[in-house]
């Protein structure tokens, strides 16, 4: 069983379409229980659990029977500087305390591109890139086998099945829909454990992208 954060979300949706297509179980962790028909109609089971809010018991049951956790979650566009370091970094930390109390080995993390070398200013979009460094920080501190995934800008394109992989650091644009390929493929297969994958759009397939850093 996996477990997907952020579960309404573009990547998420499409992540959980793919996983249960390949016959694994989806638990997709929604806000809103207005969004659970969305979730069900692309695989997914749809648990209600504000991750932003709920403590790591309530975390933990809403994950309980998962081997394997990917948080693709975030306080969006438009969210102010707290809620940035109140989501995309503690909520990433609690899911990833909740999963290693179920005994949920694999845990990937979408992170972003800028997030190894966050500026220290007080724009909303540094405090951003902090967040997800410190997100990242623990996770890399964790007995998990973490993969953390750094796309660059994201594209609400259909993607091509083909991008460009690599373990430094570079920017390139990124269909949704092949971030949410590359999760699905390292959940498929276990690869790129303990490494950190910057994502673009390219021109090679994702296996072998994958295989090629893996």
């Amino acid at each position: 069983m996996v477990a997907i954060a952020g579960g309404h979300g573009k990547i998420a949706l499409t992540l959980a379409e793919l996983v249960s297509g390949r016959g694994e179980t989806v638990v997709s962790l929604i806000r809103n229980p207005d969004h659970a028909d969305d979730v069900r109609a692309r695989g997914g089971q749809p648990v209600v659990c504000d991750l932003e809010h709920a403590d790591v018991t309530e975390v933990t049951a809403a994950i309980r029977g998962s081997s394997a956790v990917v948080f693709a979650a975030g306080a969006g566009p438009g969210s102010g500087a707290e809620r940035k370091m109140t989501m995309d970094r503690d909520g990433a930390i609690k899911l990833l305390q909740a999963a290693e109390d179920v005994g949920a080995s694999r845990y990937l993390i979408v992170s972003s591109v800028g997030a190894e070398a966050p500026p220290d200013d007080d724009d909303v979009f540094s405090v951003y890139l902090r967040a997800k460094a410190e997100a990242d920080a623990a996770v890399q501190a964790s007995g998990s086998e973490w993969t953390i995934v750094r796309p660059g800008p994201l594209r609400d394109e259909a993607g091509s099945g083909k991008v460009r992989i690599e373990v430094e650091p570079f920017r390139g644009q990124v269909p949704r829909d092949d971030v949410a390929a590359v999760l699905d493929a390292l959940l498929a297969r276990p690869r790129a454990i303990g490494r950190i994958l910057y994502v673009g759009a390219g021109e090679v397939p994702i296996e072998q992208a994958l295989d090629a850093v893996g």
